[in-house]
Parts: structure tokens; C-alpha cells; sequence
């Protein structure tokens, strides 16, 4: 569970979204708060006004020794860390077979592998107070599918499964795991944020390529507001039960059901194949 009395948030990709407005809440509030960033310059005015609680880091959550500096000076400044927010992460457009190795890569290590380095690097601190609560940001794109995203699912369906696993390690040393899935907000993700494949393949303009132009075209009107996103999650945080998932949006919910509905269509509809794939009862 996490610290209520004057809780230490460390919050990674804090220059636009949900990092930037939740930083800014956690300040308001009057707790602590590490706000980091790739470029610091765009996370200077987030601190302004709170002399004392709030350390502006440098921070790419590829870089390992970046990573250790953070979360060193995390403890030197406040002594603690009660909260982890892995929000740092993109998206990137491509149908599978337009997929550029090296961008696809490159996303994996910061959506997936940088979370990881970042989880790892706090747990130590967490486990000594035996107290705790992890915040990793997926994406409603953690439990449905879309054309032109399948890479972007791919790490974040690795979040949740890592996830999943760690809370349950983790529980018992009072430590808590906070999935948040939020569905379309309206923050940097499908506008400056986005990359996308220069790769285009005629044969998916209907399925990918339509796809791509719909995220284009939403940018900036997405139902989602980050301000109330961020009050979400510390809802959930202060909680005393706080859930494994948070679902963030109406758009999620509605496709998180939809998921729920069409994996157990196939499983219902697939039963006898599925249980005639064991051994027979009487032959075990």
C-alpha cells in the first residue's frame, strides 16, 4: 500500500500527458514528487512554486545510468520512494509487414524494457519499507487490438503480463501493482508523439493505412481529458484496495467488454475441440 503521509512520487515522462498532470496534482496536493524527463527545460515550470518537493531530473528510461542517478538522487532528497509511475512511452503506425526493425526496437526498449530497468531500480527501496504502490501506464491497447498498431500492443501487452506477475510477487511485502488503461485522451500520443512507419504497402490501405489516417484525424479531439485521468489514478492510489486494473475513458470500458464478449465467443464455441485435447479421464 502506498505511504498517505506525505507520499515521494517518481514519475517518468513528465513533459506532456498524464506525467505532466499528474505530476502537477501530486505537487498541488502538497506531497513530493520526482518529475523527470528526456529535456528538462520542458519540465522546469511544473516545479515552480514548490521549493522543497519537487526534484527536476534528466531522465531517458533507456539509459541505465540515468535510471540509477534518478532514483539515487530520489533518496538522497527525500529518503524514500512510495510511488512509481512508468508513463514514459509512444506509439508508432505500421500494418506488421510495413514494421521498420530498428524503430520497432527502439519502442520495445523504452515501452517495455525501460518500465522493467525503472521497476527494478525502485523495488530495492520499496521492499526495505515494505511499502509501495507501481503505476504502469498501458493502454486500453493492452487488452484489444487494432490495424496499424500491432507493434504498440505488442509491448503493451508485455506491460500487462509483466504486470500481472509482479504484483503478485510483490504483494506480500505489502507492495502494490496498478495497471492503468486508458483509452483515447487527449494528450501527445496520436499527434507530435506518434512515429510511423515510411513503409507503405498498397494491400493495407483498407485495413493499416485506414487506420492510420483515423488516428491522424483524432488528434486533438479525443473524449479523454488528462487532468481528470491523473485525479483517476490517485483515486486509485489512495484507495485502500487499489485494483490491479484501472480502465481510464468510456471508449476503454466499452472496448475492454467487447474483448471480454469475443474471447468467449471463441472459447464457448471451441469448448468440445478444446477439453478433447486432454486425455481421456480414464486413461490418466
Amino acid at each position: 500500500m502506498m505511504n498517505r503521509d506525505d507520499p515521494v512520487w517518481l514519475i517518468t515522462g513528465c513533459s506532456t500527458g498524464f506525467g505532466r498532470e499528474l505530476a502537477k496534482l501530486v505537487l498541488e496536493r502538497g506531497w513530493r514528487a520526482v518529475v523527470t524527463a528526456r529535456d528538462v527545460s520542458k519540465v522546469q515550470d511544473i516545479a515552480e512554486g514548490h521549493a522543497g518537493r519537487a526534484l527536476v531530473l534528466p531522465l531517458d528510461v533507456t539509459k541505465r545510468g540515468q535510471i540509477d542517478e534518478v532514483v539515487a538522487q530520489a533518496k538522497l532528497q527525500f529518503g524514500r520512494i512510495d510511488v512509481l509511475v512508468n508513463n514514459a512511452g509512444y506509439g508508432y503506425l505500421a500494418a506488421i509487414e510495413e514494421g521498420e526493425d530498428d524503430a520497432v526496437r527502439a519502442m520495445f526498449e523504452t515501452n517495455v524494457f525501460g518500465l522493467v530497468d525503472m521497476t527494478k531500480a525502485v523495488l530495492p527501496q520499496m521492499r526495505k519499507q515494505r511499502s509501495g504502490l507501481v503505476v504502469n501506464v498501458s493502454s486500453i491497447g493492452g487488452i484489444a487490438s487494432f490495424a496499424a498498431t500491432g507493434y504498440y500492443h505488442g509491448t503493451k501487452y508485455a506491460v500487462e503480463g509483466i504486470s500481472e506477475s509482479l504484483a503478485l510477487e510483490v504483494r506480500p511485502l505489502g507492495i502494490d501493482v496498478l495497471i492503468v488503461e486508458p483509452g483515447p485522451f487527449r494528450t501527445n500520443w496520436a499527434g507530435p508523439s506518434i512515429k510511423q512507419s515510411a513503409t507503405r504497402i498498397a494491400d493495407y490501405d483498407a485495413t493499416a493505412g485506414e487506420r492510420r489516417k483515423q488516428t491522424e484525424a483524432r488528434s486533438g479531439n479525443q473524449a479523454g481529458d488528462p487532468v481528470r485521468a491523473a485525479q483517476a489514478i490517485i483515486d486509485a492510489a489512495l484507495s485502500d484496495q487499489p485494483p490491479l486494473r484501472l480502465l481510464l475513458g468510456r471508449v476503454a470500458l466499452d472496448l475492454a467488454r467487447g474483448k471480454i464478449d469475443l474471447l468467449k465467443k471463441d472459447f464457448d464455441a471451441w469448448e468440445a475441440t478444446t477439453v478433447g485435447a486432454d486425455f481421456p479421464e480414464n486413461e490418466r
